[in-house]
């Protein structure tokens, strides 16, 4: 394999694997901007997933090849609706967010296999047909080199969450709706005395998380797993939440962070065929993103400040 090849496979690799991990970890800096700690990603990337495949299987011979976009879609509404539990119980309830977030944890993977069993009458779903596959960008695929290395065979779902990421960097530091929602993050009693609605704009950022972990979670069911089970989401939420923590809470930070977990999944796929690491036993490959996520967590959670009123309830006063 040329030098050429080998780094076409492994960008490839990357940004499928990063992808799904790319939109949840952006959704999460929004949610904690706002001061809403929000560690049931892994659970709204689950309901994701699973209304997902679903959709997709239920509606591919309507939709044809725009299904898994479609199947993305439903499952960012889903992670929306579902986010709201943790919104609820977190702004008006004043609930402990890790408690809240938690509680989404265990309670998503156990009510979406109950739905499963009550639909398919089995522990996991069929195999779905219309998957995100590999798509070349007609134009930029030509390049030499540059092309065959980023524009060919490539993700489309993660040059998106690119697009997001830069997007949401611009939301979060340019914009006054984002001015007012790290206001609310980082001293919410001074933004409200400055007439902001605290409540709304935590609500906004929970939302937001919500959305975009679920659309992570479609993705990732529908361009890695290819069908739903009780397994489909393992440790992709945390990961999420170490890239966003790894990425100081900032949309490219986050994403720079979730393509390097991506790479790090990546290498139980294609460690086989890079030289250097093709003799080391695939359990060695399988176990380095795990790996990674503690590391992150151990080295930077200290370093990397959050906001100042991150996880703090607010209690409005009359």
């Amino acid at each position: 394999m040329d030098i050429v090849s080998m780094l076409s496979l492994i960008v490839s690799s990357t940004l499928v694997f990063s992808a799904p991990l790319m939109y949840s970890a952006i959704g999460g800096t929004f949610s904690e901007h706002g001061g809403i700690v929000n560690i049931g990603l892994e659970g709204i990337m689950t309901m994701g997933a699973f209304s997902s495949i679903v959709f997709n299987l239920s509606f591919y011979k309507q939709f044809g090849i725009w299904t898994p976009w479609l199947g993305a879609l439903i499952g960012g509404i889903v992670g929306l609706i579902f986010s709201l539990l943790h919104a609820c119980a977190t702004i008006n309830f004043h609930a402990d967010h890790i408690i809240s977030g938690t509680v989404l944890n265990l309670m998503a993977p156990a009510f979406s296999v109950f739905l499963v069993k009550a639909i398919y009458s089995k522990g996991q779903t069929e195999n779905i047909t219309e998957n995100f596959g590999y798509f070349t960008f007609p134009v930029l695929g030509q390049i030499p080199i540059v092309g065959k290395i980023f524009f060919r065979n490539t993700s489309a779902a993660a040059w998106l969450a690119i697009v997001i990421a830069v997007i949401s960097w611009e939301i979060m530091f340019k914009t006054r709706f984002g001015l007012r929602l790290r206001a609310c993050g980082e001293n919410p009693q001074a933004a409200d005395t400055m007439g902001i609605n605290v409540y709304l704009l935590r609500y906004d950022g929970v939302l937001l998380s919500g959305f975009l972990a679920g659309f992570g979670g479609a993705v990732f069911a529908q361009s890695i797993s290819g069908n739903f089970s009780v397994s489909t989401i393992v440790g992709q939420g945390f990961m999420a939440l170490a890239a966003m923590i790894f990425g100081k809470w900032n949309p490219l930070g986050a994403m720079g962070a979730s393509l390097f977990f991506g790479f790090a999944q990546s290498l139980s796929i294609i460690g086989k065929q890079l030289p250097m690491i093709e003799h080391l036993p695939s359990v060695y490959l399988q176990c380095t993103p795990y790996l990674m996520t503690i590391i992150v967590l151990v080295l930077f959670f200290g370093k990397s400040v959050a906001p100042k009123a991150d996880g703090i309830n607010y209690i409005k006063s009359k």
